[in-house]
């Protein structure tokens, strides 16, 4: 299935509404702007996720499921139909990541 490629201007968020800082190890791939990658890692800002009375924020997104024919630096880049776990501070996941938006220019399968 083919979808946007996901790049630095994306938005993307963790379920709480915390917002992923897009930052990529690749400058080599343009879909507008740098195109995401299956190994990158993003950091999470802002999630209010409390469990009882304990602050549990989503820090990270790890990614999954990126494009089966479109690599940058030998990796899949990452596409709107990607699998991004959101993690908390103990690798805990808290659910997927939610893409806001994307650029419309490229897609990839």
């Amino acid at each position: 299935m083919a979808g946007s490629v996901l790049t630095i201007e994306s938005q993307i968020q963790c379920p709480h509404g915390g917002k992923a800082l897009l930052l990529t190890s690749d400058q080599h791939v343009m879909a507008e702007s740098p195109a995401l990658i299956e190994t990158d890692v993003h950091a999470v800002l802002g999630c209010p996720f409390v469990v009882g009375t304990s602050y549990v924020p989503c820090v990270t997104i790890e990614w999954s499921a990126g494009a089966t024919r479109v690599q940058a630096v030998g990796k899949p880049v990452l596409t709107k139909t990607s699998i991004g776990k959101c993690l908390n501070a103990s690798r805990v996941s808290q659910g997927l990541a939610v893409v806001v938006s994307t650029q419309q220019a490229v897609s990839a399968t």
